[in-house]
């Protein structure tokens, strides 16, 4: 028995950290919920003890486990709130965590603009934060990936930034008019009230970060247009930032035409969920050929990004099922050639 109790006390590593007590409260979560989530993922206990942080279990998992804790007292040294999503992130992308000891501090130091209410907006991801840095450097970018991933709302950021710099003269939000299958047509009301159903998560971003009066008063002086795709035939748009929502749902003419749209002093971002298409059957997707046409010439000013489930920064439970999906597809996929591969045998 004795020697059972040395052996597991061999296996055991104690680490303590100096945390002060407002720091241990941000870390330690309400009803140490943060706490218990590293405990369940990591397999070590970690206590409030003599004025610091004690963390207890088998060595390598009580470096992982240290690891996360500093990255999340780094967060509330800057004094940012401690979220759920950072503490599921830091654990999903502990490789990563370890390379750089200041992951969170750093994305957290990367604020785009404010919201009406003084919150701040930033890349909270590694995906999200290439994904700012390609809107910073090039003119056209093609963001690609599931719902949550922050691919609309960044890329709205961005543009009522360079808006509120005078680094364009106004801003032009745009998207296919096709939601599973509905047409404008079986739509009560006039065009506009048709096709601002469409359209409303793009308001619902330029209210949270503008301000209802603020986007009214720019949008009567025609500085800020949302409108459907088919608006933008035969324009130029020139010293505007543009963006192409739900590209997925563009079929090739449709997104040829947009990307001819674009003009001198313009950015553009294009936005879509390949996974997410609502054309009718045997209907190519736009974004897809886009894809296909230009990411294998590497224009100088285009740029290609891709976001997954890591990059969700919605209710955990989201990325659980963006997860899941990824998994079904990816085994479908291997499914189907597998049966290709059986019939040419």
């Amino acid at each position: 028995m004795a020697q059972s109790q040395r052996q597991e006390q061999d296996r055991t590593w104690t680490e303590n950290l100096p945390y002060s007590a407002d720091i241990q409260r941000e870390i330690f979560g309400q009803r140490d919920g943060f706490v218990r989530r590293i405990e369940e993922e990591l397999g070590v206990t970690v206590l409030s003890r003599n004025g610091g942080v004690q963390v207890s279990g088998e060595k390598q998992n009580v470096r992982q486990a240290v690891l996360t804790l500093n990255q999340l007292a780094g967060l509330a040294r800057r004094g940012t709130p401690i979220e759920e999503q950072n503490v599921n992130y830091v654990l999903e992308m502990k490789k990563e965590a370890e390379e750089n000891p200041d992951l969170l501090p750093a994305l957290d130091s990367d604020v785009i603009c404010h919201t009406t209410s003084g919150k701040p907006i930033r890349p909270k991801t590694i995906g999200q934060e290439k994904y700012i840095e390609a809107i910073r450097n090039n003119l056209i970018i093609f963001a690609n990936g599931p719902a949550g991933t922050g691919k609309t709302f960044l890329a709205m950021a961005m543009a009522i930034t360079a808006f509120q710099n005078k680094e364009v003269e106004r801003i032009i939000l745009t998207r296919p008019a096709i939601e599973a299958g509905e047409k404008l047509g079986f739509l009560p009301g006039d065009l506009q009230s048709k096709v601002d159903p469409y359209l409303r998560p793009l308001y619902d971003a330029l209210y949270q970060i503008m301000g209802a009066e603020k986007f009214q008063a720019n949008m009567e002086k025609g500085l800020i247009e949302v409108a459907p795709l088919a608006y933008m035939r035969g324009r130029t748009l020139d010293n505007a930032y543009i963006i192409l929502d739900e590209a997925q749902n563009t079929t090739p003419e449709q997104m040829k035409m947009f990307l001819t749209r674009f003009g001198f002093g313009s950015h553009a971002v294009i936005t879509g969920d390949a996974t997410q298409k609502d054309l009718a059957r045997g209907t190519v997707s736009g974004l897809d050929v886009a894809t296909k046409v230009l990411s294998k010439k590497n224009i100088e000013g285009i740029s290609f990004v891709t976001l997954d489930s890591r990059d969700v920064v919605r209710h955990p439970v989201v990325q659980k099922i963006v997860k899941a999906y990824e998994e079904y597809e990816k085994h479908q996929s291997r499914t189907d050639h597998q049966r290709r591969e059986y019939r040419r045998s």
